[in-house]
């Protein structure tokens, strides 16, 4: 057998060879196929949309981008062939539609708007998407596939201290300045007759799914979740991944059958199940969220001032009206101490504050109470109301074990993980047949064997 598969693909890239010289000699060119990986092959198209979407997403090189690109493409290559031998890994349609839409938002952040994308890639969005979805297909694999081989690398505190001791003056990372702060948030309250309307707008439409109506066109035109443009589907997720009465609607709900309108802390839903997988279900719902009137507004934001100068005036502690008063479940039985949940510190970068958030962060004195703010709720996404207390300060300076353990414990697990990486590269191209054209013999390529 493994003779076989080394014959076909001794058979495939000799034919690759041949096309791609054969189509090298000729002036008018429909594509050519600039590079050979194993079975598979890079064609100069790829590269050249590649290079588009990098444009429409911002992104610049210093060196030869194209260059960059062909090598991330022979990379992918291999890890996509060994993430196909591999039953573990799998890529659904989900996946790859919820990356499309993100990569599209992207596109339309950058230029403005979905004309101006269309614009710039001279064809229709949902031609951009055709074109996008098998290279989205290869990234989410290769990405599976770069997971696993790093996956059980680990660091020891002896290994993080001797990589400290050992590292170059110039190369201990400076640490920017981190603060760490407590909250107070209240989420205006909304009022019946609004939420009623929802309610019977989202029963008006399941009456219409049930009547013969798609209802991922009605999550496409009524929904105001991110998932609206992917006809409301939000992938395969388990109880634990889903706001507990989506969870329990969704994993009740039998066939194609649409539930009743559920309350989650997001909004209103009606939702329909697409599949079940073991322990975890795909659902597709529409989402639609009460709107806060400009009464219910003044009203949290005057009551958040008035606990404000109670505090001030120490008639009761901050970490007390956080447990009494706060809407926040992640901070108000911490004493309204916010969490990173990129580090699960304490501790933030201004980079890593919402906007209204950082703003204030960064002019308050440590102790001090800011006025009631306008902010963003981390996991609802609804607009709240907020007080923040400065609780410390962290200047930056240079790395040290003392204060940065987890920092060096971070690159140097980085660093321990992309040798791992580069060392599995760096095999598989020993063991795998590969041929670049000569028109990028030359770029300066970060691994060195790909030109052999």
């Amino acid at each position: 057998m493994r003779q076989n598969n080394a014959l076909q693909i001794a058979v495939f890239a000799l034919f690759a060879i041949f096309a791609t010289n054969s189509v090298f000699a000729q002036d008018k060119v429909v594509d050519q196929i600039v590079a050979v990986v194993g079975g598979n092959i890079v064609l100069k198209s790829d590269i050249e949309k590649m290079y588009m979407d990098q444009q429409a997403q911002g992104i610049t090189s210093d060196g030869d981008m194209k260059c960059e690109i062909l090598e991330n493409f022979l990379i992918d290559k291999l890890l996509v062939a060994e993430a196909e031998l591999d039953t573990l890994i799998e890529v659904t349609d989900s996946q790859v539609n919820q990356q499309m839409d993100g990569q599209i938002q992207m596109y339309v952040a950058h230029f403005g708007s979905e004309n101006a994308v269309e614009s710039f890639f001279k064809k229709p969005i949902a031609d951009i998407k055709a074109e996008m979805r098998l290279v989205i297909r290869d990234q989410l694999l290769s990405s599976q596939m770069r997971n696993k081989i790093i996956q059980d690398i680990t660091v020891t505190p002896s290994e993080v201290r001797q990589f400290f001791r050992t590292l170059p003056e110039e190369e201990v990372p400076i640490i920017p300045t981190q603060y760490e702060y407590a909250q107070i948030t209240m989420r205006p309250e909304i009022e019946l007759e609004e939420e009623n309307r929802v309610k019977a707008e989202l029963r008006e439409l399941k009456k219409r799914i049930e009547g013969g109506s798609s209802f991922a066109a009605m999550a496409v035109l009524y929904s105001e979740g991110p998932s609206a443009g992917n006809g409301g589907e939000i992938g395969y997720l388990g109880r634990a991944q889903l706001d507990p009465e989506y969870a329990a609607a969704a994993f009740n709900l039998r066939g194609d059958k649409v539930s009743n309108v559920v309350k989650s802390e997001f909004g209103y839903h009606i939702i329909q199940l697409i599949d079940r997988r073991g322990d975890k279900v795909n659902t597709r719902h529409i989402l639609m969220t009460p709107k806060v009137s400009p009464e219910a507004k003044e009203l949290a934001v005057s009551r958040l001032d008035s606990l404000a100068n109670l505090i001030r005036k120490e008639e009761i502690s901050f970490a007390q009206a956080a447990a009494r008063f706060s809407s926040d479940k992640n901070t108000r039985n911490n004493g309204g101490l916010a969490i990173n949940p990129n580090t699960l510190s304490s501790k933030f970068t201004l980079e890593e504050l919402e906007g209204n958030v950082s703003k204030v962060v960064s002019t308050l004195k440590i102790g001090e109470i800011s006025d009631p703010i306008e902010t963003v709720d981390s996991e609802s996404r609804q607009s709240v109301y907020t007080i923040i207390k400065m609780v410390d300060k962290i200047e930056g300076h240079k790395a040290n074990l003392q204060n940065d353990y987890q920092q060096l414990s971070d690159l140097f697990l980085a660093k321990k993980r992309e040798e791992t990486l580069q060392k599995w590269i760096a095999d598989k191209q020993a063991q795998t047949y590969i041929r670049i054209d000569n028109t990028y013999a030359n770029c300066n390529f970060e691994f060195d064997n790909w030109v052999k």
